[in-house]
């Protein structure tokens, strides 16, 4: 039997555009012979759909969706994910479940039965877990059908006391199917091969596994749809960041690639820094497709996190849709307008001076009444970075644009950053890599195409919101302090681990004191896109008032 593995970019809550989606890989699949198209993990509403699952409405909608998808199987079946009503007055209203469809209409359903509720997941919310086991069998074929989590039970401590695929497996199955909704991040790639090569090799079975690709809002999903067969080998290897569509066969207990050649034989490249790169303009390109916006307005200090952010974003969105806004003040240097220019000429991007002089000697005139003789200080710095965020946000409003946020996760963590100014924006591109990865990204960048003038990587960082001012005035070495960073935060270190691993102490009680007394900026920050395994937002849930370090 041919399976046809369909990956593809859904819009939650939007039910016809993701319909019609599937129907045509439904179309598609029964052109190329396939009895069996698998689909993703509540591929019907988009994931996550979140509080939408309250809406009565929301879900007899989906299910209306899943009747007329069915309507298509006439000659092929499909599996595809969507929420289903639990009868049982007990426990959650819904379950998260893979529905069967074949002869057009509803066959069966099975249940997800492990819930993630950690880090950006906050499925049991939501659901109720499944706790009956039944293989699905169609075409002679006996399938272990799981949903995602469902898979994650092999290391050497499983989050869950509940093993769903040893339950399936006393029933001896011949294939496993898993539908995933499974976020991005720069590890995931690798981490999801393991974990299925695993199952394949403890259970000595196939598995075919089909995820989400595209953003939603803040959570990037990279693809990467793969079948495994029960010697390891990878029969398909479907790509990143992009829809896709590929063949399988089962045959005498085997997955053999499809006869699509190229399709099928894809192994792409898994870099880290390719993959956020293409995560990162995926999640420009969809925030504003998915929310019907257009053009994008960011500023351009010449540095290189505004720097970055105009590359991913004229690629996310082409150059005519991006503007770039030079704000020269007393304080900027000639080298950094100069270099932002270049860039923008470099890109075809287009772009605006604004200078912010005459705005900010009026707001210290407004002020001296006030302020008196009390000295120059972060207060005028700050007044500086929010004069940039009103220019900013007048072109939006005026002009239609959307604004995004250049802050990267060093700035955010210790709070070197303006809130109402430098921390405004939409959507943050870059709050999820530290400094050290910005310019690893750039080096990528220019590595494939020389956009990036040379001056904006090897100059010393600065906010340029005083006389001579760099970075290293207030922060440590940006190598140093993004190691204590990922160690207290991606890595959950305390203080005295992160001395014993060799820094100063009182650097590290200043840095760790810098991240803890900095939440309530991070609370009021734009969506990050996130790309690591512990990113700023809904996956790290700290209290504002808290008192720890």
């Amino acid at each position: 039997m041919k399976i046809a593995l369909a990956q593809l970019n859904y819009h939650i809550g939007n039910f016809r555009d993701n319909i019609q989606k599937v129907k045509a890989a439904i179309r598609q699949a029964k052109d190329a012979g396939a009895g069996l198209a698998v689909f993703a993990e509540l591929a019907v509403t988009g994931y996550p759909p979140r509080d939408f699952l309250d809406y009565e409405d929301f879900i007899r909608q989906s299910e209306e969706a899943v009747a007329e998808i069915a309507s298509e199987t006439k000659e092929i079946a499909v599996i595809i994910g969507a929420p289903s009503r639990n009868n049982d007055t007990r426990g959650k209203a819904l379950f998260n479940s893979a529905y069967f469809l074949a002869d057009g209409k509803i066959r069966d359903i099975r249940h997800k039965s492990l819930l993630p509720t950690y880090d950006i997941f906050d499925e049991y919310r939501y659901f109720e877990p499944n706790r009956h086991f039944r293989l699905l069998e169609w075409k002679g074929v006996k399938i272990a059908l799981t949903i995602c989590e469902d898979l994650w039970m092999e290391g050497v401590h499983p989050l869950y006391t509940l093993n769903p695929m040893q339950e399936l497996s006393r029933e001896n199955p011949g294939l496993i199917i898993n539908i995933a909704a499974s976020p991005f991040h720069y590890s995931q790639a690798a981490m999801r091969r393991r974990v299925l090569r695993a199952n394949v090799a403890h259970y000595k079975i196939p598995v075919i596994y089909v995820n989400h690709v595209g953003a939603q809002t803040e959570l990037l999903f990279d693809g990467g749809s793969m079948a495994v067969d029960s010697d390891g080998g990878i029969a398909l290897a479907m790509k990143y960041f992009e829809e896709d569509f590929g063949l399988v066969e089962w045959k005498d207990g085997r997955l053999l690639p499809g006869q699509d050649g190229d399709v099928t034989h894809r192994d792409p490249d898994v870099s880290h820094c390719k993959l956020i790169h293409d995560g990162l303009v995926t999640g420009i390109r969809d925030y504003f497709m998915k929310l019907g916006f257009r053009k994008a307005v960011l500023g351009l200090s010449g540095g290189i996190d505004s720097a970055v952010v105009l590359v991913l974003a004229a690629r996310a969105l082409g150059a005519e849709n991006v503007l770039g806004v030079l704000m020269p003040s007393q304080f900027s240097s000639e080298h950094s307008v100069a270099d932002a220019i270049a860039l923008s000429e470099n890109l075809g991007t287009a772009y605006r001076i604004i200078p912010i002089n005459e705005g900010y000697d009026s707001m210290i005139t407004s002020l001296k009444p006030v302020f008196g003789e009390l000295p120059f200080d972060v207060t005028e710095e700050n007044i500086q970075a929010r004069l940039r965020a009103v220019i900013l946000m007048a072109l939006a409003n005026k002009q239609g644009y959307i604004l995004l946020n250049t802050s990267n996760k060093s700035e955010a963590a210790v709070g070197y950053g303006t809130l109402y100014g430098d921390m405004c924006g939409a959507i943050s591109v870059l709050g999820d890599l530290y400094k050290t990865q910005v310019y690893e990204l750039a080096n990528h960048i220019n590595s494939i195409e020389a956009v990036i003038p040379e001056s904006i990587i090897r100059k010393p960082p600065s906010a340029e919101l005083r006389p001579g001012q760099k970075d290293s005035d207030s922060l440590p070495d940006y190598a140093i302090l993004d190691r204590i960073l990922r160690m207290y935060i991606e890595e959950k270190q305390s203080e005295s681990a992160i001395v014993k691993a060799g820094f100063p102490e009182e650097l590290v009680k200043r840095v760790l004191k810098m991240v803890n007394t900095s939440e309530h900026k991070r609370y009021q920050s734009p969506p990050i896109l996130r790309v690591s395994a512990k990113a700023f937002g809904s996956g790290r849930r700290m209290p504002i008032v808290g008192k720890y370090f």
